[in-house]
């Protein structure tokens, strides 16, 4: 992915300098000029091509920013009822993620969502124990995760 982005940077100056123009436009256009070369030589490189991950990216931020919102409001639900009726819990969570940096992603975005908190992980990686502030149903809870989080960083890595 590093390797297709600053091809492009390089094809987009590449650009300016055989135009003679130094303007950001024309920057702009050789960058654009440059995605679709790749665009069209994707099948030569290793990985696939490099604007579907940054897609992916801001896919899972704003998924990040919705749940946020959402876990958000949830608490303060919780919070401004007259009886506190909030059963908290801690709940184990399988995940299909290998990679270190994935599971340190998924962790950080689960812990950084109000209300929940990632309390350990298993040595071997495939199971993180959470905290939930409130949780009705352990399996609602991991299926919502599993939809929202990991999924988006599963789209982000491979």
């Amino acid at each position: 992915m590093a390797f297709q982005i600053l091809l492009n940077v390089f094809l987009g100056f590449m650009w300016m300098f055989l135009t003679g123009s130094y303007e950001p436009v024309a920057f702009l256009k050789g960058y654009l000029f440059g995605l679709l070369i790749i665009f069209t030589f994707r099948r030569f490189f290793d990985s696939r091509f490099y604007l579907l991950r940054v897609v992916a990216v801001i896919n899972l931020l704003f998924i990040f920013i919705k749940e946020l919102i959402l876990a958000n409001i949830g608490v303060l639900k919780v919070l401004l009822k007259p009886k506190l009726d909030m059963r908290p819990g801690i709940f184990a969570y399988p995940t299909v993620l290998k990679e270190d940096w994935e599971i340190m992603v998924l962790s950080n975005l689960i812990t950084l969502t109000p209300g929940t908190l990632v309390v350990d992980v298993s040595p071997d990686n495939k199971i993180l124990y959470i905290h939930a502030i409130d949780i009705d149903d352990a399996k609602e809870t991991i299926d919502s995760i599993k939809n929202t989080f990991e999924k988006a960083i599963m789209e982000v890595s491979r």
